[in-house]
């Protein structure tokens, strides 16, 4: 039988449903670097990877675009696609809300502080809200360019205004001094050579 008569696809068809399966792939890749890159948050990871996937609502919506596109490239038939994208565009409208105000206020960097004569080193404070809490994230980074490392030192929850982060300071290259709002003062030794804490602060 000759390609493209009734009973068996034609390679028209066939590149169709192979663009669709090369779209869901890019799907399945995006959500697994977002995943990584979630994981490599921890101690002492890339800070190029952090920031690159620190806001994930572009991510979001270039998996729903790849998805929508999957839809209208792999099928043609009219009710097909309209009951395979009505439920994944009405699902995504209604998260939408949901996802503004959950991801609006992520942590964002208010300070990046180099060490005294280091230049391979800096004091990086992010600060961000849980509902009407304040919270602050305060981290090293060691290295430069994309070796660079962030080392978690101290979060500060300030549900409890004593708990606030006042002050996140050097006190030398290889010492950082924290001090909340109720007078509380911590002081954090790193390691000379990669910058790793020897403890981690949390205030609330």
């Amino acid at each position: 039988m000759a390609p493209g008569r009734p009973g068996r696809p034609g390679w028209s068809e066939r590149r169709r449903r192979a663009a669709a399966l090369g779209l869901l792939a890019l799907v399945v890749l995006l959500v697994a670097l977002v995943r990584a890159a979630a994981r490599a948050a921890r101690d002492g990871k890339p800070v190029v990877l952090i920031e690159v996937f620190h806001h994930p609502l572009p991510y979001a919506a270039a998996v729903l675009v790849l998805i929508v596109l999957a839809v209208l490239v792999g099928t043609r038939s009219r009710a097909t696609r309209t009951l395979l994208l009505v439920p994944v565009l009405g699902c995504a409208l209604l998260a939408s809300p949901v996802a503004l105000i959950v991801f609006g206020d992520l942590p964002h960097e208010t300070a990046d502080r180099p060490a005294p004569g280091r230049s391979d080193r800096s004091l990086v404070i992010h600060e961000g809200s849980a509902m009407i809490d304040p919270l602050w994230w305060v981290s090293v980074d060691a290295g430069s360019g994309l070796t660079a490392r962030r080392w978690p030192v101290g979060y500060f929850n300030g549900d409890d205004p004593d708990d606030a982060l006042a002050s996140a300071q050097w006190d030398g290259p290889d010492r950082i001094r924290l001090a909340t709002e109720g007078g509380e003062v911590f002081v954090v030794a790193l390691d000379p050579a990669t910058g790793r804490p020897e403890h981690r602060v949390r205030a609330g």
